[in-house]
């Protein structure tokens, strides 16, 4: 017997990919008997695996111009899907074989943030639910294991979570001021753990040895599942406008997030427990130690402490709350 099976056509970005995650959970929750295929951007699509309800994850590389995209094109045309939602492009849904199908273009009137937009390109397959699901990301067992392992000498530590790199300059908050927040913020926290990648390494070791609490440098040593796996022992994120403070709070940790150029009404972290703080005229060499450590405080005497994740079980249990608000058209 042919399995049934439906197409998500998420973004390339980190963080773009996870803010397409509420869209997923609730296609789940309206065609629970589906598989539902990925296509993604092998970037970004390991934040996908985990996933119990998918079906195969394919690549779609701009770099691959025209003949890779035929060639996905192909692929994808070997199967027939029930309906098809497209977030991406304006165009693919059409060139395979669906029953139903959905792009950007078909979007209808939505709020503010990009979670909104996806939600009004997919409510011609699916019905939307208030509130919102959250974003989630999901582990398994090697990357709870690798975590567990890392922090065992801080087990139950107070840990403040940065990561102190962005996709261009503009981004990022100075180093200078992160090594004066971690001054400030000595007596709140045990230990600071800091994430990133490769290129941010000569930064962060210049943190690193100029810090006056222990630090847990995982930066270009982590993929990005490790990395989600090391922030549910965060007692608190903080970080650049970046894909690291979208996979924070999609684990449910509390995040602050520095925002200098950009548009955080569209692109900031979702959730109740995700803070943002705008720089003074966009530019983040004016955004002070101080202010930010005192937005930290707030957040610390605002919201009990919780170090984890809640399970896999329950946030698919919550998913599953939610199907009396989902019906096909």
């Amino acid at each position: 017997m042919t399995e049934s099976r439906l197409l998500f056509i998420t973004l390339s970005n980190i963080g773009d990919l996870v803010l397409t995650t509420p869209i997923l959970v609730a296609l789940h929750t309206a065609y629970p008997r589906h598989l539902i295929d990925i296509v993604a951007d092998a970037r970004s699509s390991s934040l996908l695996a985990g996933c119990p309800f998918r079906g195969d994850i394919f690549h779609r590389d701009k770099k691959d111009g025209i003949p890779g995209l035929l060639k996905l094109v192909r692929i994808l045309r070997q199967r027939h899907y029930d309906a098809i939602i497209d977030l991406r492009t304006d165009f693919l849904p059409w060139m395979l074989h669906a029953d139903r199908r959905t792009a950007r273009w078909r979007r209808g009137a939505h709020g503010p943030h990009a979670i909104d937009q996806h939600f009004a390109i997919a409510k011609r397959i699916i019905k939307t639910p208030l509130p919102l699901p959250n974003t989630i990301v999901w582990l398994d067992s090697q990357d709870e294991a690798f975590a567990a392992a890392a922090f065992v000498p801080f087990r139950n530590a107070r840990c403040l979570a940065l990561a102190t790199g962005a996709n261009w300059p503009g981004k990022i908050w100075p180093i200078a001021y992160f090594e004066e927040l971690i001054e400030l913020s000595k007596k709140e926290f045990d230990v600071i753990a800091i994430l990133g990648g490769p290129r941010d390494r000569s930064d962060t070791a210049q943190l690193a040895a100029r810090s006056a609490l222990p630090i847990l440098n995982f930066t270009g040593d982590t993929n990005l599942t490790q990395a989600a796996a090391i922030l549910d022992y965060a007692t608190v994120f903080v970080g650049n406008d970046s894909g690291l403070g979208h996979i924070a709070a999609a684990r449910g940790v509390r995040t602050l997030t520095l925002f200098g150029p950009g548009r955080p009404e569209r692109y900031r972290p979702w959730g109740a427990r995700a803070e943002i703080l705008e720089a003074p005229s966009r530019n983040l060499s004016l955004l002070r130690a101080e202010e930010v450590f005192r937005k930290l405080k707030q957040i610390l005497e605002t919201q009990t402490v919780a170090i984890g994740y809640n399970s896999l079980a329950g946030e698919l249990a919550s998913a599953r709350a939610l199907d009396s608000h989902f019906t096909t058209d």
